[in-house]
């Protein structure tokens, strides 16, 4: 992805804050997605501070106070662990939803109905976490798969089972026997109770979940940031999906997700194949770029 956005935008920023569509950055799109069914005021922004320079502009009416920001990037389990600390401290009966900010969904309007519906599921289930998987267009070996449980209802819309085995990035055959079976892309869109993934990230990860809660008490205060700089300094990085979702099958649930045409923009062949297919044509800024 680095030659195209250095050609796009003329610098080395992350994907996320590209124009790779030609009238907003991904994360734009993510948040114009996000606000279908979720309030700006209940939206929260997990940001990096070596990438503030991209993301204060188009963050700019954001409150500050929505805006989490870690002094390093850790991978992805320090990151949601901190955001949901300051949620929970927020409100410890509240439900949540996790966006990663550099996808692409062709209909967004029916992935949020998904998410909506999997916020309803949760207040059904609050002990368990909700994962929606996309329904697979094809045998793709560059993603996270998720394999349900056997359910007599793995054939209807939005329906829900529990998470069998997490397959990441297989191979070719592999993901063809995979997607024969009914698993299903990971999307990485988690919706649960704040204080069920912190019990989830507690039992999968003792030792990361004690050093930030001692952290707590600066929270929302203004020895917060080096408290925080301080914290990262002791911390490794942990990916979430090996280090807490695989370790937590029994609490996992997955929901399938159908007819949205989604895509983990990882490379420039994928953008280019999956906007060819899913629009029927190259727009001007593909063909010059890819």
């Amino acid at each position: 992805m680095r030659p195209l956005t250095r050609m796009i935008s003329r610098d080395d920023r992350p994907k996320q804050f590209c124009r790779i569509l030609p009238e907003e950055t991904l994360l734009e799109t993510t948040l114009n997605r996000v606000s279908l069914k979720i309030d700006w005021e209940n939206t929260f922004y997990s940001l990096t501070a070596k990438h503030e320079f991209y993301s204060r502009p188009l963050l700019a009416k954001i409150n500050n106070s929505n805006l989490i920001v870690q002094p390093v990037n850790a991978e992805t389990a320090p990151a949601i662990l901190y955001s949901l600390l300051r949620l929970f401290l927020i409100n410890p009966q509240a439900a949540v939803a996790f966006f990663p900010s550099d996808h692409y969904f062709l209909d967004g309007t029916a992935f949020m109905e998904s998410v909506h519906e999997a916020f309803r599921t949760v207040e059904h289930h609050p002990e368990n976490i909700i994962l929606l998987g996309v329904e697979p267009e094809k045998a793709e070996t560059s993603y996270g798969w998720i394999e349900p449980a056997e359910s007599h209802l793995s054939g209807t819309p939005k329906s829900v089972s529990k998470v069998a085995f997490f397959w990441e990035k297989p191979p070719v055959d592999a993901a063809q026997a995979i997607m024969a079976r009914g698993c299903l892309w990971n999307s990485f869109v988690m919706i649960g109770k704040a204080r069920s993934f912190l019990q989830m990230i507690e039992e999968a990860l003792p030792e990361l979940y004690k050093l930030f809660n001692s952290t707590t008490c600066a929270i929302g205060m203004p020895l917060e940031p080096a408290m925080i700089r301080f914290l990262y300094t002791c911390v490794d990085e942990i990916i979430f999906s090996s280090a807490v979702l695989e370790k937590s099958v029994n609490r996992l649930l997955v929901m399938k997700v159908q007819g949205v045409a989604w895509s983990d923009w990882g490379t420039r062949a994928q953008i280019a194949v999956h906007y060819a297919e899913q629009s029927g044509q190259k727009v001007a800024c593909f063909i010059r770029h890819l």
